[in-house]
């Protein structure tokens, strides 16, 4: 009877564990909303992209970490990662649409790029199968994050690995980086090519085992 106790003990330990992570996933992402739709640069930035139409569309990754490192301060001089996935467009057509975007908006660093293709980029990667997929395999928890504005005005949120590591000015990889010899090198090397610390000194950046 005490082991079944035990148990049920356990059961709801864990319970609890799971909803306070979730509710505080679920006010992380409230935050970042509230943070980002008065933002005048970011509406315009996602309406932009929306507008396009491209199939599984994203703001992602940088732009995105480095507004809230910059506590809600969009940076001209930050890339605006825009990532979609669609197979019946071309890498040179990416690069046309990208070339376009920095024609008409020339105020902003467009980085356009078709995660069909970008697998490539990393050691020992198999080909993504969607946008979503593609973010949750990037270098770092931080990156993994993706915003797109919907029809009705409400922003879209993905984030794997949630939003704290962001919040926390917390750098490590993503389990996808953990796994694989050359990936790991791959995120030691970018960790010292991108010198986060020099511009945002409070950093704390975990290297894998």
């Amino acid at each position: 009877m005490a082991y079944l106790f035990h148990i049920i003990s356990l059961k709801a330990d864990l319970s609890e564990s799971v909803f306070l992570c979730y509710a505080r996933r679920m006010k992380e992402q409230k935050d970042l909303e509230a943070a980002i739709l008065p933002n005048e640069q970011m509406m315009q930035v996602l309406g932009i992209i929306a507008d396009l139409g491209l199939a599984d569309s994203w703001l992602c990754a940088g732009t995105i970490r480095n507004f809230i490192w910059n506590k809600g301060v969009f940076d001209a001089e930050t890339d605006i990662d825009l990532i979609f996935y669609d197979k019946t467009v071309s890498y040179e057509e990416t690069l046309e649409i990208e070339r376009q975007l920095r024609q008409v908006f020339p105020n902003y660093q467009w980085e356009v790029k078709n995660q069909v293709y970008m697998h490539r980029h990393n050691p020992n990667t198999q080909p993504y199968s969607s946008s979503k997929d593609a973010m949750s395999k990037y270098p770092e928890r931080c990156t993994a994050i993706g915003v797109r504005l919907l029809e009705d005005g409400r922003l879209d949120i993905f984030c794997p690995y949630g939003l704290e590591d962001i919040f926390q000015y917390q750098v490590r990889p993503t389990p996808h980086f953990q796994t694989d010899p050359a990936r790991k090198a791959f995120y030691r090397e970018r960790m010292v090519k991108k010198n986060w610390l020099s511009k945002w000194p409070n950093l704390t950046i975990i290297f894998p085992e």
